[in-house]
């Protein structure tokens, strides 16, 4: 048989390899202990999901629905489409669940891929991994300003000290109508100067024209009128019980009014939290009220607000301040047998320390002491079993501490004790 083209994965994706996948680990574990303390609860969802859904609750006028959703049709021809975002996969099952019953509050996390064509370069790819909560059941600001601490608490838990929290408004439909008219009058002056894309938008999303990444199209948007000017007295009282919860919290916050969020579904808050150490300053978590939503996927009206950010930024930010994601995984004892002789003996008590909850590596492959104990030197591994002919006969096994030098024999059948507390002390 002829040698194959070697198969790569496919372009915006990646793998993750064993010596990156614990900075993955270590950062959804962090992101867990924080949804814990808010007390909550984990809600997986499919990976695919009708495409009707993000059609509807994103907004057909986005750049997600019109250039980057994966869609494809299943034997029996049912459009269906991978998740590019987790909010409405999350609402979905919330409605079709009936989570609503016996509970006026769900609060509710999630992690995992999503995906999206989009033009792959650092920090972006067309396979990424998101994490993000919902806080569904209530209009009170104070929900909104438990969704910013939260977020505030887990750059802060992961060390990272360079970021900056910014807050918006964008009104409710009210609000926006007005606000749109007046985007609408700015912008046509310009209609000339502005991408392809946002000679769209200003027919159909002006908001989107704040949001463009162009230079020119985003230099035009700084002097574009302020959201803030066209609030009415409802979301104006609403914004300002936000700050004044912050303020309350302890928590920095500049406004900024040009933060409009990316999907048609949000209204009022909206809020970005953003990588400042690095003259780009990419969001590193973005969220916002949504109180529109629920009803309009079928449900009944209620209100929400929530919050989503990317690992993979997460950990660019985190190694750019140096900062630590805990150990590589290392096996707490690495058993070697003295020859071939004893690789059975080896291998039961490789079996007994693993059956009772200790790290253990036996390699098959070698059967030299020096190159096992070579191995073990590389390993990590705080300790060594060792079994040879003398061990063998008298039912023993030597253990030796490689931090220290030292080395003592054991009966086998005390080993797991002893080694269950040796590990404990070095953990």
């Amino acid at each position: 048989m002829s040698k194959q083209k070697m198969i790569k994965a496919p372009r915006g994706t990646y793998d993750i390899l064993p010596d990156q996948s614990y900075k993955w680990a270590w950062i959804s574990d962090k992101f867990k202990q924080v949804a814990a303390s808010f007390n909550y609860l984990e809600l997986v969802t499919p990976i695919f999901e009708s495409a009707q859904l993000f059609e509807r609750s994103v907004g057909d006028q986005t750049d997600i629905i019109e250039k980057e959703m994966y869609k494809f049709k299943d034997r029996k021809g049912r459009l269906l489409a991978l998740r590019p975002e987790g909010t409405a996969p999350v609402v979905r099952s919330y409605i079709e669940n009936n989570l609503r019953a016996g509970n006026s509050i769900s609060k509710l996390f999630y992690n995992g891929p999503m995906f999206r064509y989009d033009r792959p370069q650092k920090g972006r790819y067309r396979q990424f991994y998101q994490y993000g909560i919902e806080y569904i059941g209530t209009a009170d600001p104070f929900a909104d300003a438990e969704v910013i601490l939260f977020s505030d608490y887990l750059m802060s838990g992961l060390g990272l000290e360079k970021y900056r929290l910014e807050i918006n408004s964008i009104g409710c439909s009210l609000c926006s109508e007005q606000y749109n008219k007046a985007l609408v009058t700015y912008f046509q002056r310009y209609t000339d100067q502005l991408c392809s894309d946002c000679q769209k938008r200003i027919k159909n999303n002006p908001k989107r024209l704040l949001d463009c990444k162009v230079p020119n199209c985003k230099s035009l948007a700084d002097n574009a009128p302020s959201m803030l000017d066209y609030l009415d007295e409802k979301c104006q009282e609403h914004f300002e019980q936000l700050k004044s919860h912050l303020d309350s919290l302890d928590v920095d916050y500049i406004v900024n009014p040009k933060i409009v969020r990316g999907l048609d579904y949000y209204n009022r808050t909206a809020f970005e939290i953003i990588d400042i150490a690095t003259e780009a300053q990419t969001a590193l978590l973005g969220g916002g009220r949504y109180d529109n939503l629920i009803e309009f996927l079928g449900g009944k009206d209620t209100p929400a607000i929530g919050m989503a950010g990317g690992i993979e930024r997460l950990i660019a930010a985190m190694e750019k301040e140096n900062l630590p994601f805990g150990e590589q995984p290392k096996p707490d004892i690495y058993v070697i047998n003295n020859d071939i002789s004893t690789k059975k003996e080896a291998m039961l008590v490789t079996a007994k320390l693993r059956k009772n909850g200790l790290k253990v590596e036996f390699e098959i492959e070698k059967n030299s002491f020096n190159k096992q104990f070579k191995a073990a030197l590389k390993s990590g591994a705080n300790f060594t079993a060792i079994i040879g002919e003398d061990e063998k006969n008298t039912d023993t096994v030597t253990i030796k501490n490689l931090r220290k030098e030292e080395q003592s024999r054991y009966k086998n059948d005390e080993i797991v004790a002893i080694m269950n507390e040796k590990c404990k002390k070095h953990r």
